[in-house]
Formats: C-alpha cells, structure tokens, sequence
C-alpha cells in the first residue's frame, strides 16, 4: 500500500487574517512544511519578519506557485474568482489547491470547469472554509491557534473523502485543531447565509440604526451596557471583508432577510401579549446549543 502523501512546500495566496494564521499554523503544527507567501509586498515583507512564511512573493504568480504541491487561496471571493483559471494552469502536476473563501458555490461551478483532466495535468481542488474569521481582518490580527476547535467545511461528494491528496489536506486541517465537515456547496451557502451572513447584516443594520440616532448628549449609547457591545461585535467587520460575500450569496440573504422581517412584524404584534414567551423560550434554547458546541 503507497504511502499518504504529503506536503513538502505550501504557498499562501493572501497573507492575510486567515492566510496569515494558516501560515502560522503550519510553521507551528507542521513545520516540515516550507511556507512561501504571496500578497502585495509590504504585507508579505510583514508575514515574512513575523515568521509567517520563508518565502515572500508578490507580483506574478508563477514564481510563487513553482514547486508547490498545496496552493492555499485566502483572498477576498472576487480575487479568488479572477485567479483561479490562472492558478490551474500554472499549478504543478499533483498539486492541491484549495481555497477558504465563504460562499462556495460560484468558487466550485468556475473550478469544475478549469480543473479539469484536460486543462491541468492532474492537480487537484478541493473547496474549502474555515469557519474561524473575526470582526476585524489583517495579518496584524492573525494567530496560529485561530483554527483550534472551529468547523473547518469542506465541498465535495462523498467519494472525494477516499481521495489520497484531499485526506492528506483533512488530516492537516485537524493537526491545526479545525474540526472538518462535509457538506454540498449550495447546503454551505444556504446554511452560512442564515448562520453567518444574516447575522453579520443585521449587526450592521442596528448599528445604523442607533448612529443615525445619536443626539448632542449621546444618547441613546451612553445608556448602553455590555449587552448591547456583546450584540453589536459583528458591526465592527470592513465592508471590503463582506462586500464579495453579500454579491455572491444575495439570493439566499435575501430570501433570509425576508423570512426575518416576517418574525420582527410578529413580535411587534405580540409586545402586548405574554405570547413573548415561547421566542424566548427558543432563543434560549439556541443559545444553550450554541453554548455547548464550543
């Protein structure tokens, strides 16, 4: 029986939050592994002094990619998009790619027409995202623990779990502490879209709210307590972090969007009423199983 294969030399495209912390993770849980990156050149020059990789590249690809055998994307979805058809050319034969960006199925339709056997010589993709972003983005914020206990989501049928380069990927995933999941593209979207894009919309819509709000004496936030920071955490992420992610999951955000404006006019209808009680009884309980997911 052949050995598993394994990685020999990583490149990180986008030295970033996520690419920042993969690179760390590596050079923490997997430093056999050489760790080259690829970003604009301050933020690689940057990623390099903090020992995030060994190797800077910024510029053309090719060089970046030469002799990799895991091309791990962490760009923003549109850049991903654009560099795509590029990365499967230029990729080594055997290669894995792989990406980490958070809606999947417009990353998985463009990759099943470029990566296929005829147009790269045997590299292979696998869709990925792990669920372990922040309200803020940048390598100043990346960590090489960010993976520890989070939900790594991988895309692809059931067979491609027997696949030997995609194993090799999963099996890294948990050395940095991700807990892998599988899921189809479309389920992954329609399932962050409520979980993870909702949320992240509403955040940002009360924020609003209250800004447009503020009077001379600050009210009504100098009455705020810990609650409403705790509630608001999310209002702190760039637009430039969601602005690809909301194009390319609107569908799914905005049948969501609906399906909540339906809940709020439902709560207003009952403020008078002790029907309240059963909404909070299921709030509760959401929280309680999110509460022990951790």
């Amino acid at each position: 029986m052949a050995d598993a294969p394994q990685f020999r030399r990583a490149v990180v495209l986008g030295t970033g939050l996520i690419g920042g912390s993969f690179a760390l993770a590596l050079r923490k849980y997997a430093p056999e592994i050489h760790v080259a990156g690829w970003d604009r050149e301050g933020v690689v020059r940057e990623a390099r002094v903090r020992g995030a990789i060994q190797d800077a590249f910024s510029g053309e690809l090719a060089p970046a990619l030469a002799g990799a055998d895991l091309i791990y994307l962490a760009l923003p979805i549109g850049v991903t998009l654009d560099l795509l058809p590029g990365v499967a050319r230029t990729a080594g034969p055997g290669a894995l790619i792989t990406d980490a960006c958070s809606t999947k199925a417009r990353i998985c339709n463009l990759a099943a027409e470029v990566f296929s056997a005829k147009a790269q010589r045997g590299a292979a993709f696998l869709a990925g995202h792990p669920l372990a972003g922040r309200e803020v983005s940048g390598l100043a914020h990346a960590d090489a623990d960010l993976f520890q206990n989070c939900v790594y989501a991988f895309i692809g049928r059931e067979r491609k779990k027997n696949d030997a380069i995609v194993q090799a990927f999963v099996d890294l995933a948990r050395r940095i502490g991700a807990r892998p999941v599988w899921v189809g593209a479309e389920q992954h979207d329609y399932a962050v879209g409520l979980s993870s894009h909702l949320p992240q919309l509403l955040a940002v819509a009360l924020a609003s709210f209250l800004y447009d709000r503020l009077d001379e004496n600050g009210l009504p936030i100098t009455l705020a307590g810990p609650g409403l920071r705790d509630t608001l955490r999310l209002a702190g992420s760039p637009y430039s972090t969601w602005r690809d992610i909301v194009l390319t999951n609107r569908e799914y955000l905005a049948t969501a969007l609906d399906l909540f404006a339906r809940r709020i006019d439902d709560l207003r209808e009952r403020l008078a009423t002790r029907e309240l009680e059963a909404d909070f009884d299921s709030a509760n309980e959401l929280y309680k199983l999110l509460r022990d997911m951790k």
